[in-house]
């Protein structure tokens, strides 16, 4: 349910906040002298993303540090557990990977190098900065030496093997990578290829398996969104860019061990079940998520279409109570709840999910419906929409905005290099309000950016994420595997970076949520941002 896409020769192009992205270990930090309050701050953060780690809890340690960077942004330490964290993370949800596991089986020692070359290939051909070759292969090395210390990977490829050996293999690892002079790809592939083949003498460890971890350890190293994809990673993204999926209809986060129920599709067998946001799954075909990972029990939710998995769900009022839950084909809306909120106004509202290939047609259909309806101004809802398709997002916003600039791209290549524009044609001119919170990413700052910069509307609600990447989706040759690539960076009609800064609101409305020991749970009553809108929409009204 996120990304940039338009179609091209390399492959599919995207901008989204993947709940799953990769890492980032090589930015530069700004020297910045703290306050006491910021040094006690920053040690509870880091205690509290200790026991996280401990636990196993990669993905809720992963959202711990990105929130952490927020608050704290350019801390280097902060950046290196996240890259650690995120290591850790992906080998979980890679040897969870049916696909991946396959590609191990049938890779031989060759055609995994040639894997890891193509892989060289297209990020010399098409990330958005020259590559560091060294920092490439360091990366890959530090991912493999994560492997050696998860019992996932030693349980698959070194069941037996004594620790002592594996600690001698480390250090000749490390000391085989720092005397090489890696200045290109093909430098990077010779490395590798030893690290290999070291692995196999003193380990019996198989090449391909040592192989895999440099090729993901080279995409993720990039920055926060860039990833290795196995294939059926690969087929779960053309499936997102489609709107549709084979599973239970849910969108999940890691909480307090369980899997928090952030949003429930319509028409889903999730929906169909009963199960509601704020719902926690905590037990998984009689599993605890608090004896396995959440990463662990959200791929057990996984399945083939037509088959059945049976959930424990603890509800917000402490209700328990055991479903049993076929996996169907789910069609994702991308518009939700599009509805009429205040008559005497006129005032329209609909929530916009994700910005994929059928969303200017749902927003078409939305917006004429309103329009019989009797509106006259329209609140359009981005919280929590992680983005989706750029074209998408450019042509939903043209809807809006008359002329002018919606985004401007640009990358290393100049290809990569463009300005969208709108188009006069087809434009509602009815008053607008978009709300935005801090989970409203890439696309959705582009449409949000759009309607600020152009002065069309009135935002409302809390800075957006601040993703400002534009990825590709390229294919690749073996396995069946593809990568995801950052290719260039987007900035607002006012040539304003999105990147790390976001889009702020002009009213600002703070989230109303009560902090529980299962999460935050949203407060019942009037929607404040909502009604935030009606307010401004009632107040200029009067004006007039």
């Amino acid at each position: 349910m996120m990304q940039r896409m338009a179609f091209a020769k390399i492959g599919f192009l995207l901008v989204a906040a993947f709940l799953a992205a990769p890492s980032s270990s090589f930015g530069q930090s700004e020297v910045r002298i703290l306050s006491d309050a910021s040094i006690s701050a920053l040690e509870d953060l880091f205690e509290a993303g200790r026991t996280l780690e401990q636990s196993g809890r990669w993905a809720e340690a992963i959202t711990h540090y990105e929130q952490g960077l927020r608050d704290h942004p350019g801390n280097r330490e902060l950046q290196q557990r996240l890259d650690l964290t995120r290591m850790h993370y992906d080998l979980a949800r890679r040897y969870n990977d049916r696909s991946f596991r396959q590609a191990i089986e049938s890779l031989d020692t060759q055609r995994a190098l040639d894997l890891y070359s193509e892989v060289l290939l297209k990020i010399g051909a098409h990330y958005v900065t020259n590559p560091k070759w060294h920092q490439i292969v360091s990366r890959g090395t530090t991912a493999l030496d994560v492997a050696l210390s998860e019992t996932t990977f030693l349980e698959n490829n070194l069941r037996g093997v004594s620790s002592e050996l594996i600690d001698a293999f480390r250090r000749r690892m490390y000391q085989l990578v720092g005397t090489r002079s890696i200045r290109n790809r093909i430098d990077a592939q010779q490395t590798v290829a030893s690290v290999a083949q070291l692995a196999n003498q003193m380990l019996g460890l198989t090449p391909a398996v040592v192989v895999l971890e440099y090729t993901s350890g080279a995409a993720g190293g990039l920055d926060n969104y860039c990833t290795y994809l196995t294939s059926d990673q690969l087929r779960d993204i053309y499936s997102q860019i489609e709107g549709n999926f084979v599973g239970l209809g849910v969108e999940l986060k890691a909480s307090n061990g369980a899997l928090l129920l952030v949003h429930v599709i319509p028409g889903s067998p999730a929906k169909q079940a009963g199960l509601v946001p704020g719902d926690r799954i905590v037990e998984v075909n009689g599993t605890s998520t608090d004896q396995t990972s959440t990463d662990e029990a959200a791929s057990m939710l996984q399945g083939p279409e037509h088959t059945y998995v049976r959930v424990t769900v603890l509800s917000k009022d402490g209700q328990r109570r055991t479903l049993r839950i076929r996996r169907e084909h789910v069609d994702v809306p991308s518009i939700e709840d599009a509805k009429i909120v205040d008559r005497q106004l006129g005032m329209a509202y609909l929530k916009l999910t994700a910005f994929q290939k059928t969303t200017v047609r749902d927003l078409d259909t939305a917006l004429w419906s309103l329009h019989r309806q009797g509106m006259r101004s329209l609140i359009i809802d981005l919280r929590g929409n992680p983005g989706g398709l750029l074209t998408t997002s450019v042509e939903a916003a043209d809807r809006f905005v008359q002329s002018g600039t919606i985004v401007s791209t640009r990358g290393r290549s100049p290809q990569e290099d463009y300005d969208y524009r709108a188009h006069q044609a087809g434009t509602w001119r009815v008053p607008l309000f978009v709300l935005i919170d801090g989970n409203s990413a890439s696309a959705s700052e582009i449409f949000a950016g759009a309607i600020r910069d152009n002065r069309r509307g009135t935002i409302i609600g809390a800075r957006s994420f601040g993703k400002g990447s534009v990825q590709g989706i390229f294919p690749l040759n073996i396995a069946g595997a593809g990568l995801r690539l950052t290719t260039a960076k987007f900035y607002s009609p006012n040539g304003h970076p999105i990147s790390k800064v976001g889009v702020h609101p002009d009213i600002v409305v703070r989230h109303a949520a009560k902090v529980t020991d299962q999460g935050e749970i949203p407060v019942a009553g009037p929607d404040p941002a909502i009604e935030a809108a009606i307010q401004t929409a009632r107040q200029r009204l009067a004006v007039r």
